[in-house]
């Protein structure tokens, strides 16, 4: 079984920055894909962002690219998500998730993830 621990969450005035670590462990973690999702009060969960451990391809959901950077580090298992430019729009609680296989097809689906952590919650103050 992997568990995935979120930190780094919090309150943060507009324009703001925040960096959200995602801590995988398990008997053996080798999850290729992994991502953020958001889900704002009232809305469904969406995507936010995903990379590939091996070859460190990311994927960003249009509404955060050029202010969200997520990056990885495999020695500790570990995948961040660097948020600036932090609007109000962008409060929520953020999931981190990982997949269980090696192949995939749509990062952006939450159905390519097999493990979810709990979330942290991100408030951005206008």
């Amino acid at each position: 079984q992997v568990q995935l621990v979120e930190s780094g969450g919090g309150l943060v005035q507009a324009g703001g920055s925040l960096r959200l670590s995602c801590a995988a462990s398990g008997r053996t973690f080798s999850s290729v894909l992994m991502g953020w999702f958001r889900q704002a009060p009232g809305k469904e969960r969406e995507f936010v962002a995903a990379i590939n451990r091996s070859d460190g391809g990311t994927y960003y959901a249009n509404s955060v690219k050029g202010r969200f950077t997520i990056s990885r580090d495999n020695a500790k298992n570990t995948v961040y998500l660097q948020m600036n430019s932090l609007k109000s729009e962008d409060t929520a609680v953020y999931f981190c998730a990982a997949s269980r296989g090696y192949w995939y097809r749509d990062p952006q689906s939450q159905g390519e993830y097999d493990y979810w952590g709990q979330g942290t919650q991100v408030t951005v103050s206008s």
